[in-house]
Parts: structure tokens; C-alpha cells; sequence
């Protein structure tokens, strides 16, 4: 009976030693992910977008338009860096951890550089974005003409309820926030990320902390806008970034997930 048993042992010991290997990668690509997102996000042109058009617009509107664009472009971003896995992991571990060091310095740099009010230029710059929408958006309605004065009292209901679910303003903080995400600095690190990382982790951890970041941009709006430091913010985040490329010195390629 002993010598039956023995062969059962090792098979427990190696499904649980792999389980905890894919949880401990489930948590340090989630943990990675959701840090890198924050001290990118913050003070970002797409924290800006949400800021500025919460003040403005219904917030539930622009937060579901805008998470639905950073959420599409977080799975995308996992998608194009889950591909790059065909290649040996040796590789793109090493040149992940390349490219966070030169992210991480181009980041000090940058926020060594930058004036306390920083910040303000990129406010500005959202704003008459987004004043431009709106007069494009005011000429259409012009063009257009009332719809329901036309279509008669019994369509207009049925309009109203479409538009509450695909309103214009969703549309525009979707379009806009899509658009600022596309080849910035959060979408490029969820790519890496996710070539060296529990995808799983990366996309959850992305999500996250979009979540957070857009969400404190609507709840605050313009306030959080003002007052936040985009300097320290980006010097913070050089030196997350940093410790990342440092930490692969001390972790095996073969440890990830």
C-alpha cells in the first residue's frame, strides 16, 4: 500500500506548487498593472477629457463613454502583447525591462523639467478640444433641424430613450478618450506588461486602475484637475517604472506565470 501511494505525493505537491505559482502571477501582474496605470493616468490628457467633461455633462454618461473606451483599449492593448508570447519569454523579458527603464528615465527627466503649473497647458488644451466638439455638435443639431416638430409628438418618446443610452455626449467621450489613449504612454506599458505578465492579471489591474483614475476625474472634476501636480506625478511615476526594470535583476525570466 506504501509503495502505491508514493507516486500520488508528488503530483499533489507539483498541482499545488502550480496553482500557487499562477495566483502569486495573477497578483504581481495585477498589483504591476494597476500601479503603472495610476501614476500614468493621472494628470493625463484622458484624465483631463473626464475632468472637464463631468463638469459639464451627465457624469454617469461620460464616465460609462470613457470607461468603455479605456476598457476596449485595455483588452486591445493585453491582445497585441499576449501575441508577442510566440517569441522565446527570455526575450521579451529583457526587452520589456529595457523599455521600462527608458520609460522610467524619460520620466524623470520630463517631470525634472517641468514647471509646478505644468498641468494648466494640457487643462487648456482639453478645453478648447472639447469647445470645438461642441460647436461641431451645435452646428449638426442647426443642420438638422428639431426632429420632432417634423416626425410628429408620437416619435419623440422613442428618441429620447435611444438617446439616453447612445446620447452624443457618450459618443464624445468615447471618441475622445479613445483616441487620446491610442499610442499614449499607459496603452504602450499594458502592451509590455501583458508580454511579460499574466495577461489576466494586466487586464484586470489595467481596468482597475482606469476605473480609479477616470472616476476620480468625474467625481472631482475640475477641482482634482487644478490642484493635482502632474510634476510629482511623473516623477513618482519614472521612479515606479524604475523599480520595475530594477526588480527583473533579481527575478528569473522563467518565474513569471
Amino acid at each position: 500500500l506504501q509503495k502505491g501511494s508514493s507516486p500520488v505525493a508528488p503530483v499533489h505537491i507539483v498541482s499545488e506548487e502550480l496553482a500557487d505559482k499562477t495566483n502569486l502571477g495573477f497578483i504581481h501582474a495585477f498589483v504591476a498593472a494597476i500601479s503603472v496605470i495610476i501614476v500614468s493616468e493621472l494628470g493625463d490628457k484622458t484624465f483631463f477629457i473626464a475632468a472637464i467633461m463631468a463638469m459639464r455633462y451627465n457624469r454617469l454618461t461620460v464616465l460609462a463613454g470613457a470607461m468603455l473606451a479605456l476598457g476596449l483599449m485595455t483588452c486591445l492593448s493585453v491582445l497585441f502583447g499576449y501575441a508577442t508570447t510566440v517569441i522565446p519569454r527570455v526575450y521579451t523579458y529583457y526587452v520589456s525591462t529595457a523599455l521600462f527603464a527608458i520609460f522610467g528615465i524619460r520620466m524623470l527627466r520630463e517631470g525634472l523639467k517641468m514647471s509646478p503649473d505644468e498641468g494648466q497647458e494640457e487643462l487648456e488644451e482639453v478645453q478648447a478640444e472639447i469647445k470645438k466638439k461642441d460647436e461641431e455638435l451645435q452646428r449638426t443639431k442647426l443642420l438638422n433641424g428639431p426632429g420632432d416638430v417634423e416626425s410628429g409628438p408620437g416619435t419623440t418618446i422613442p428618441q429620447k430613450k435611444w438617446l439616453h443610452f447612445i446620447s452624443p455626449i457618450f459618443v464624445q467621450a468615447f471618441t475622445l478618450t479613445f483616441l487620446a489613449e491610442w499610442g499614449d504612454r499607459s496603452q504602450l506599458t499594458t502592451i509590455v506588461l501583458a508580454a511579460r505578465e499574466d495577461p489576466y492579471g494586466v487586464a484586470v489591474g489595467g481596468t482597475v486602475g482606469h476605473c480609479l483614475c477616470t472616476g476620480l476625474a468625474v467625481i472631482g472634476g475640475r477641482m482634482i484637475a487644478q490642484k493635482i501636480s502632474v510634476r510629482t506625478v511623473t516623477i513618482i511615476g519614472g521612479i515606479v517604472f524604475l523599480a520595475f526594470a530594477f526588480s527583473a535583476l533579481f527575478i528569473s525570466p522563467d518565474s513569471g506565470f
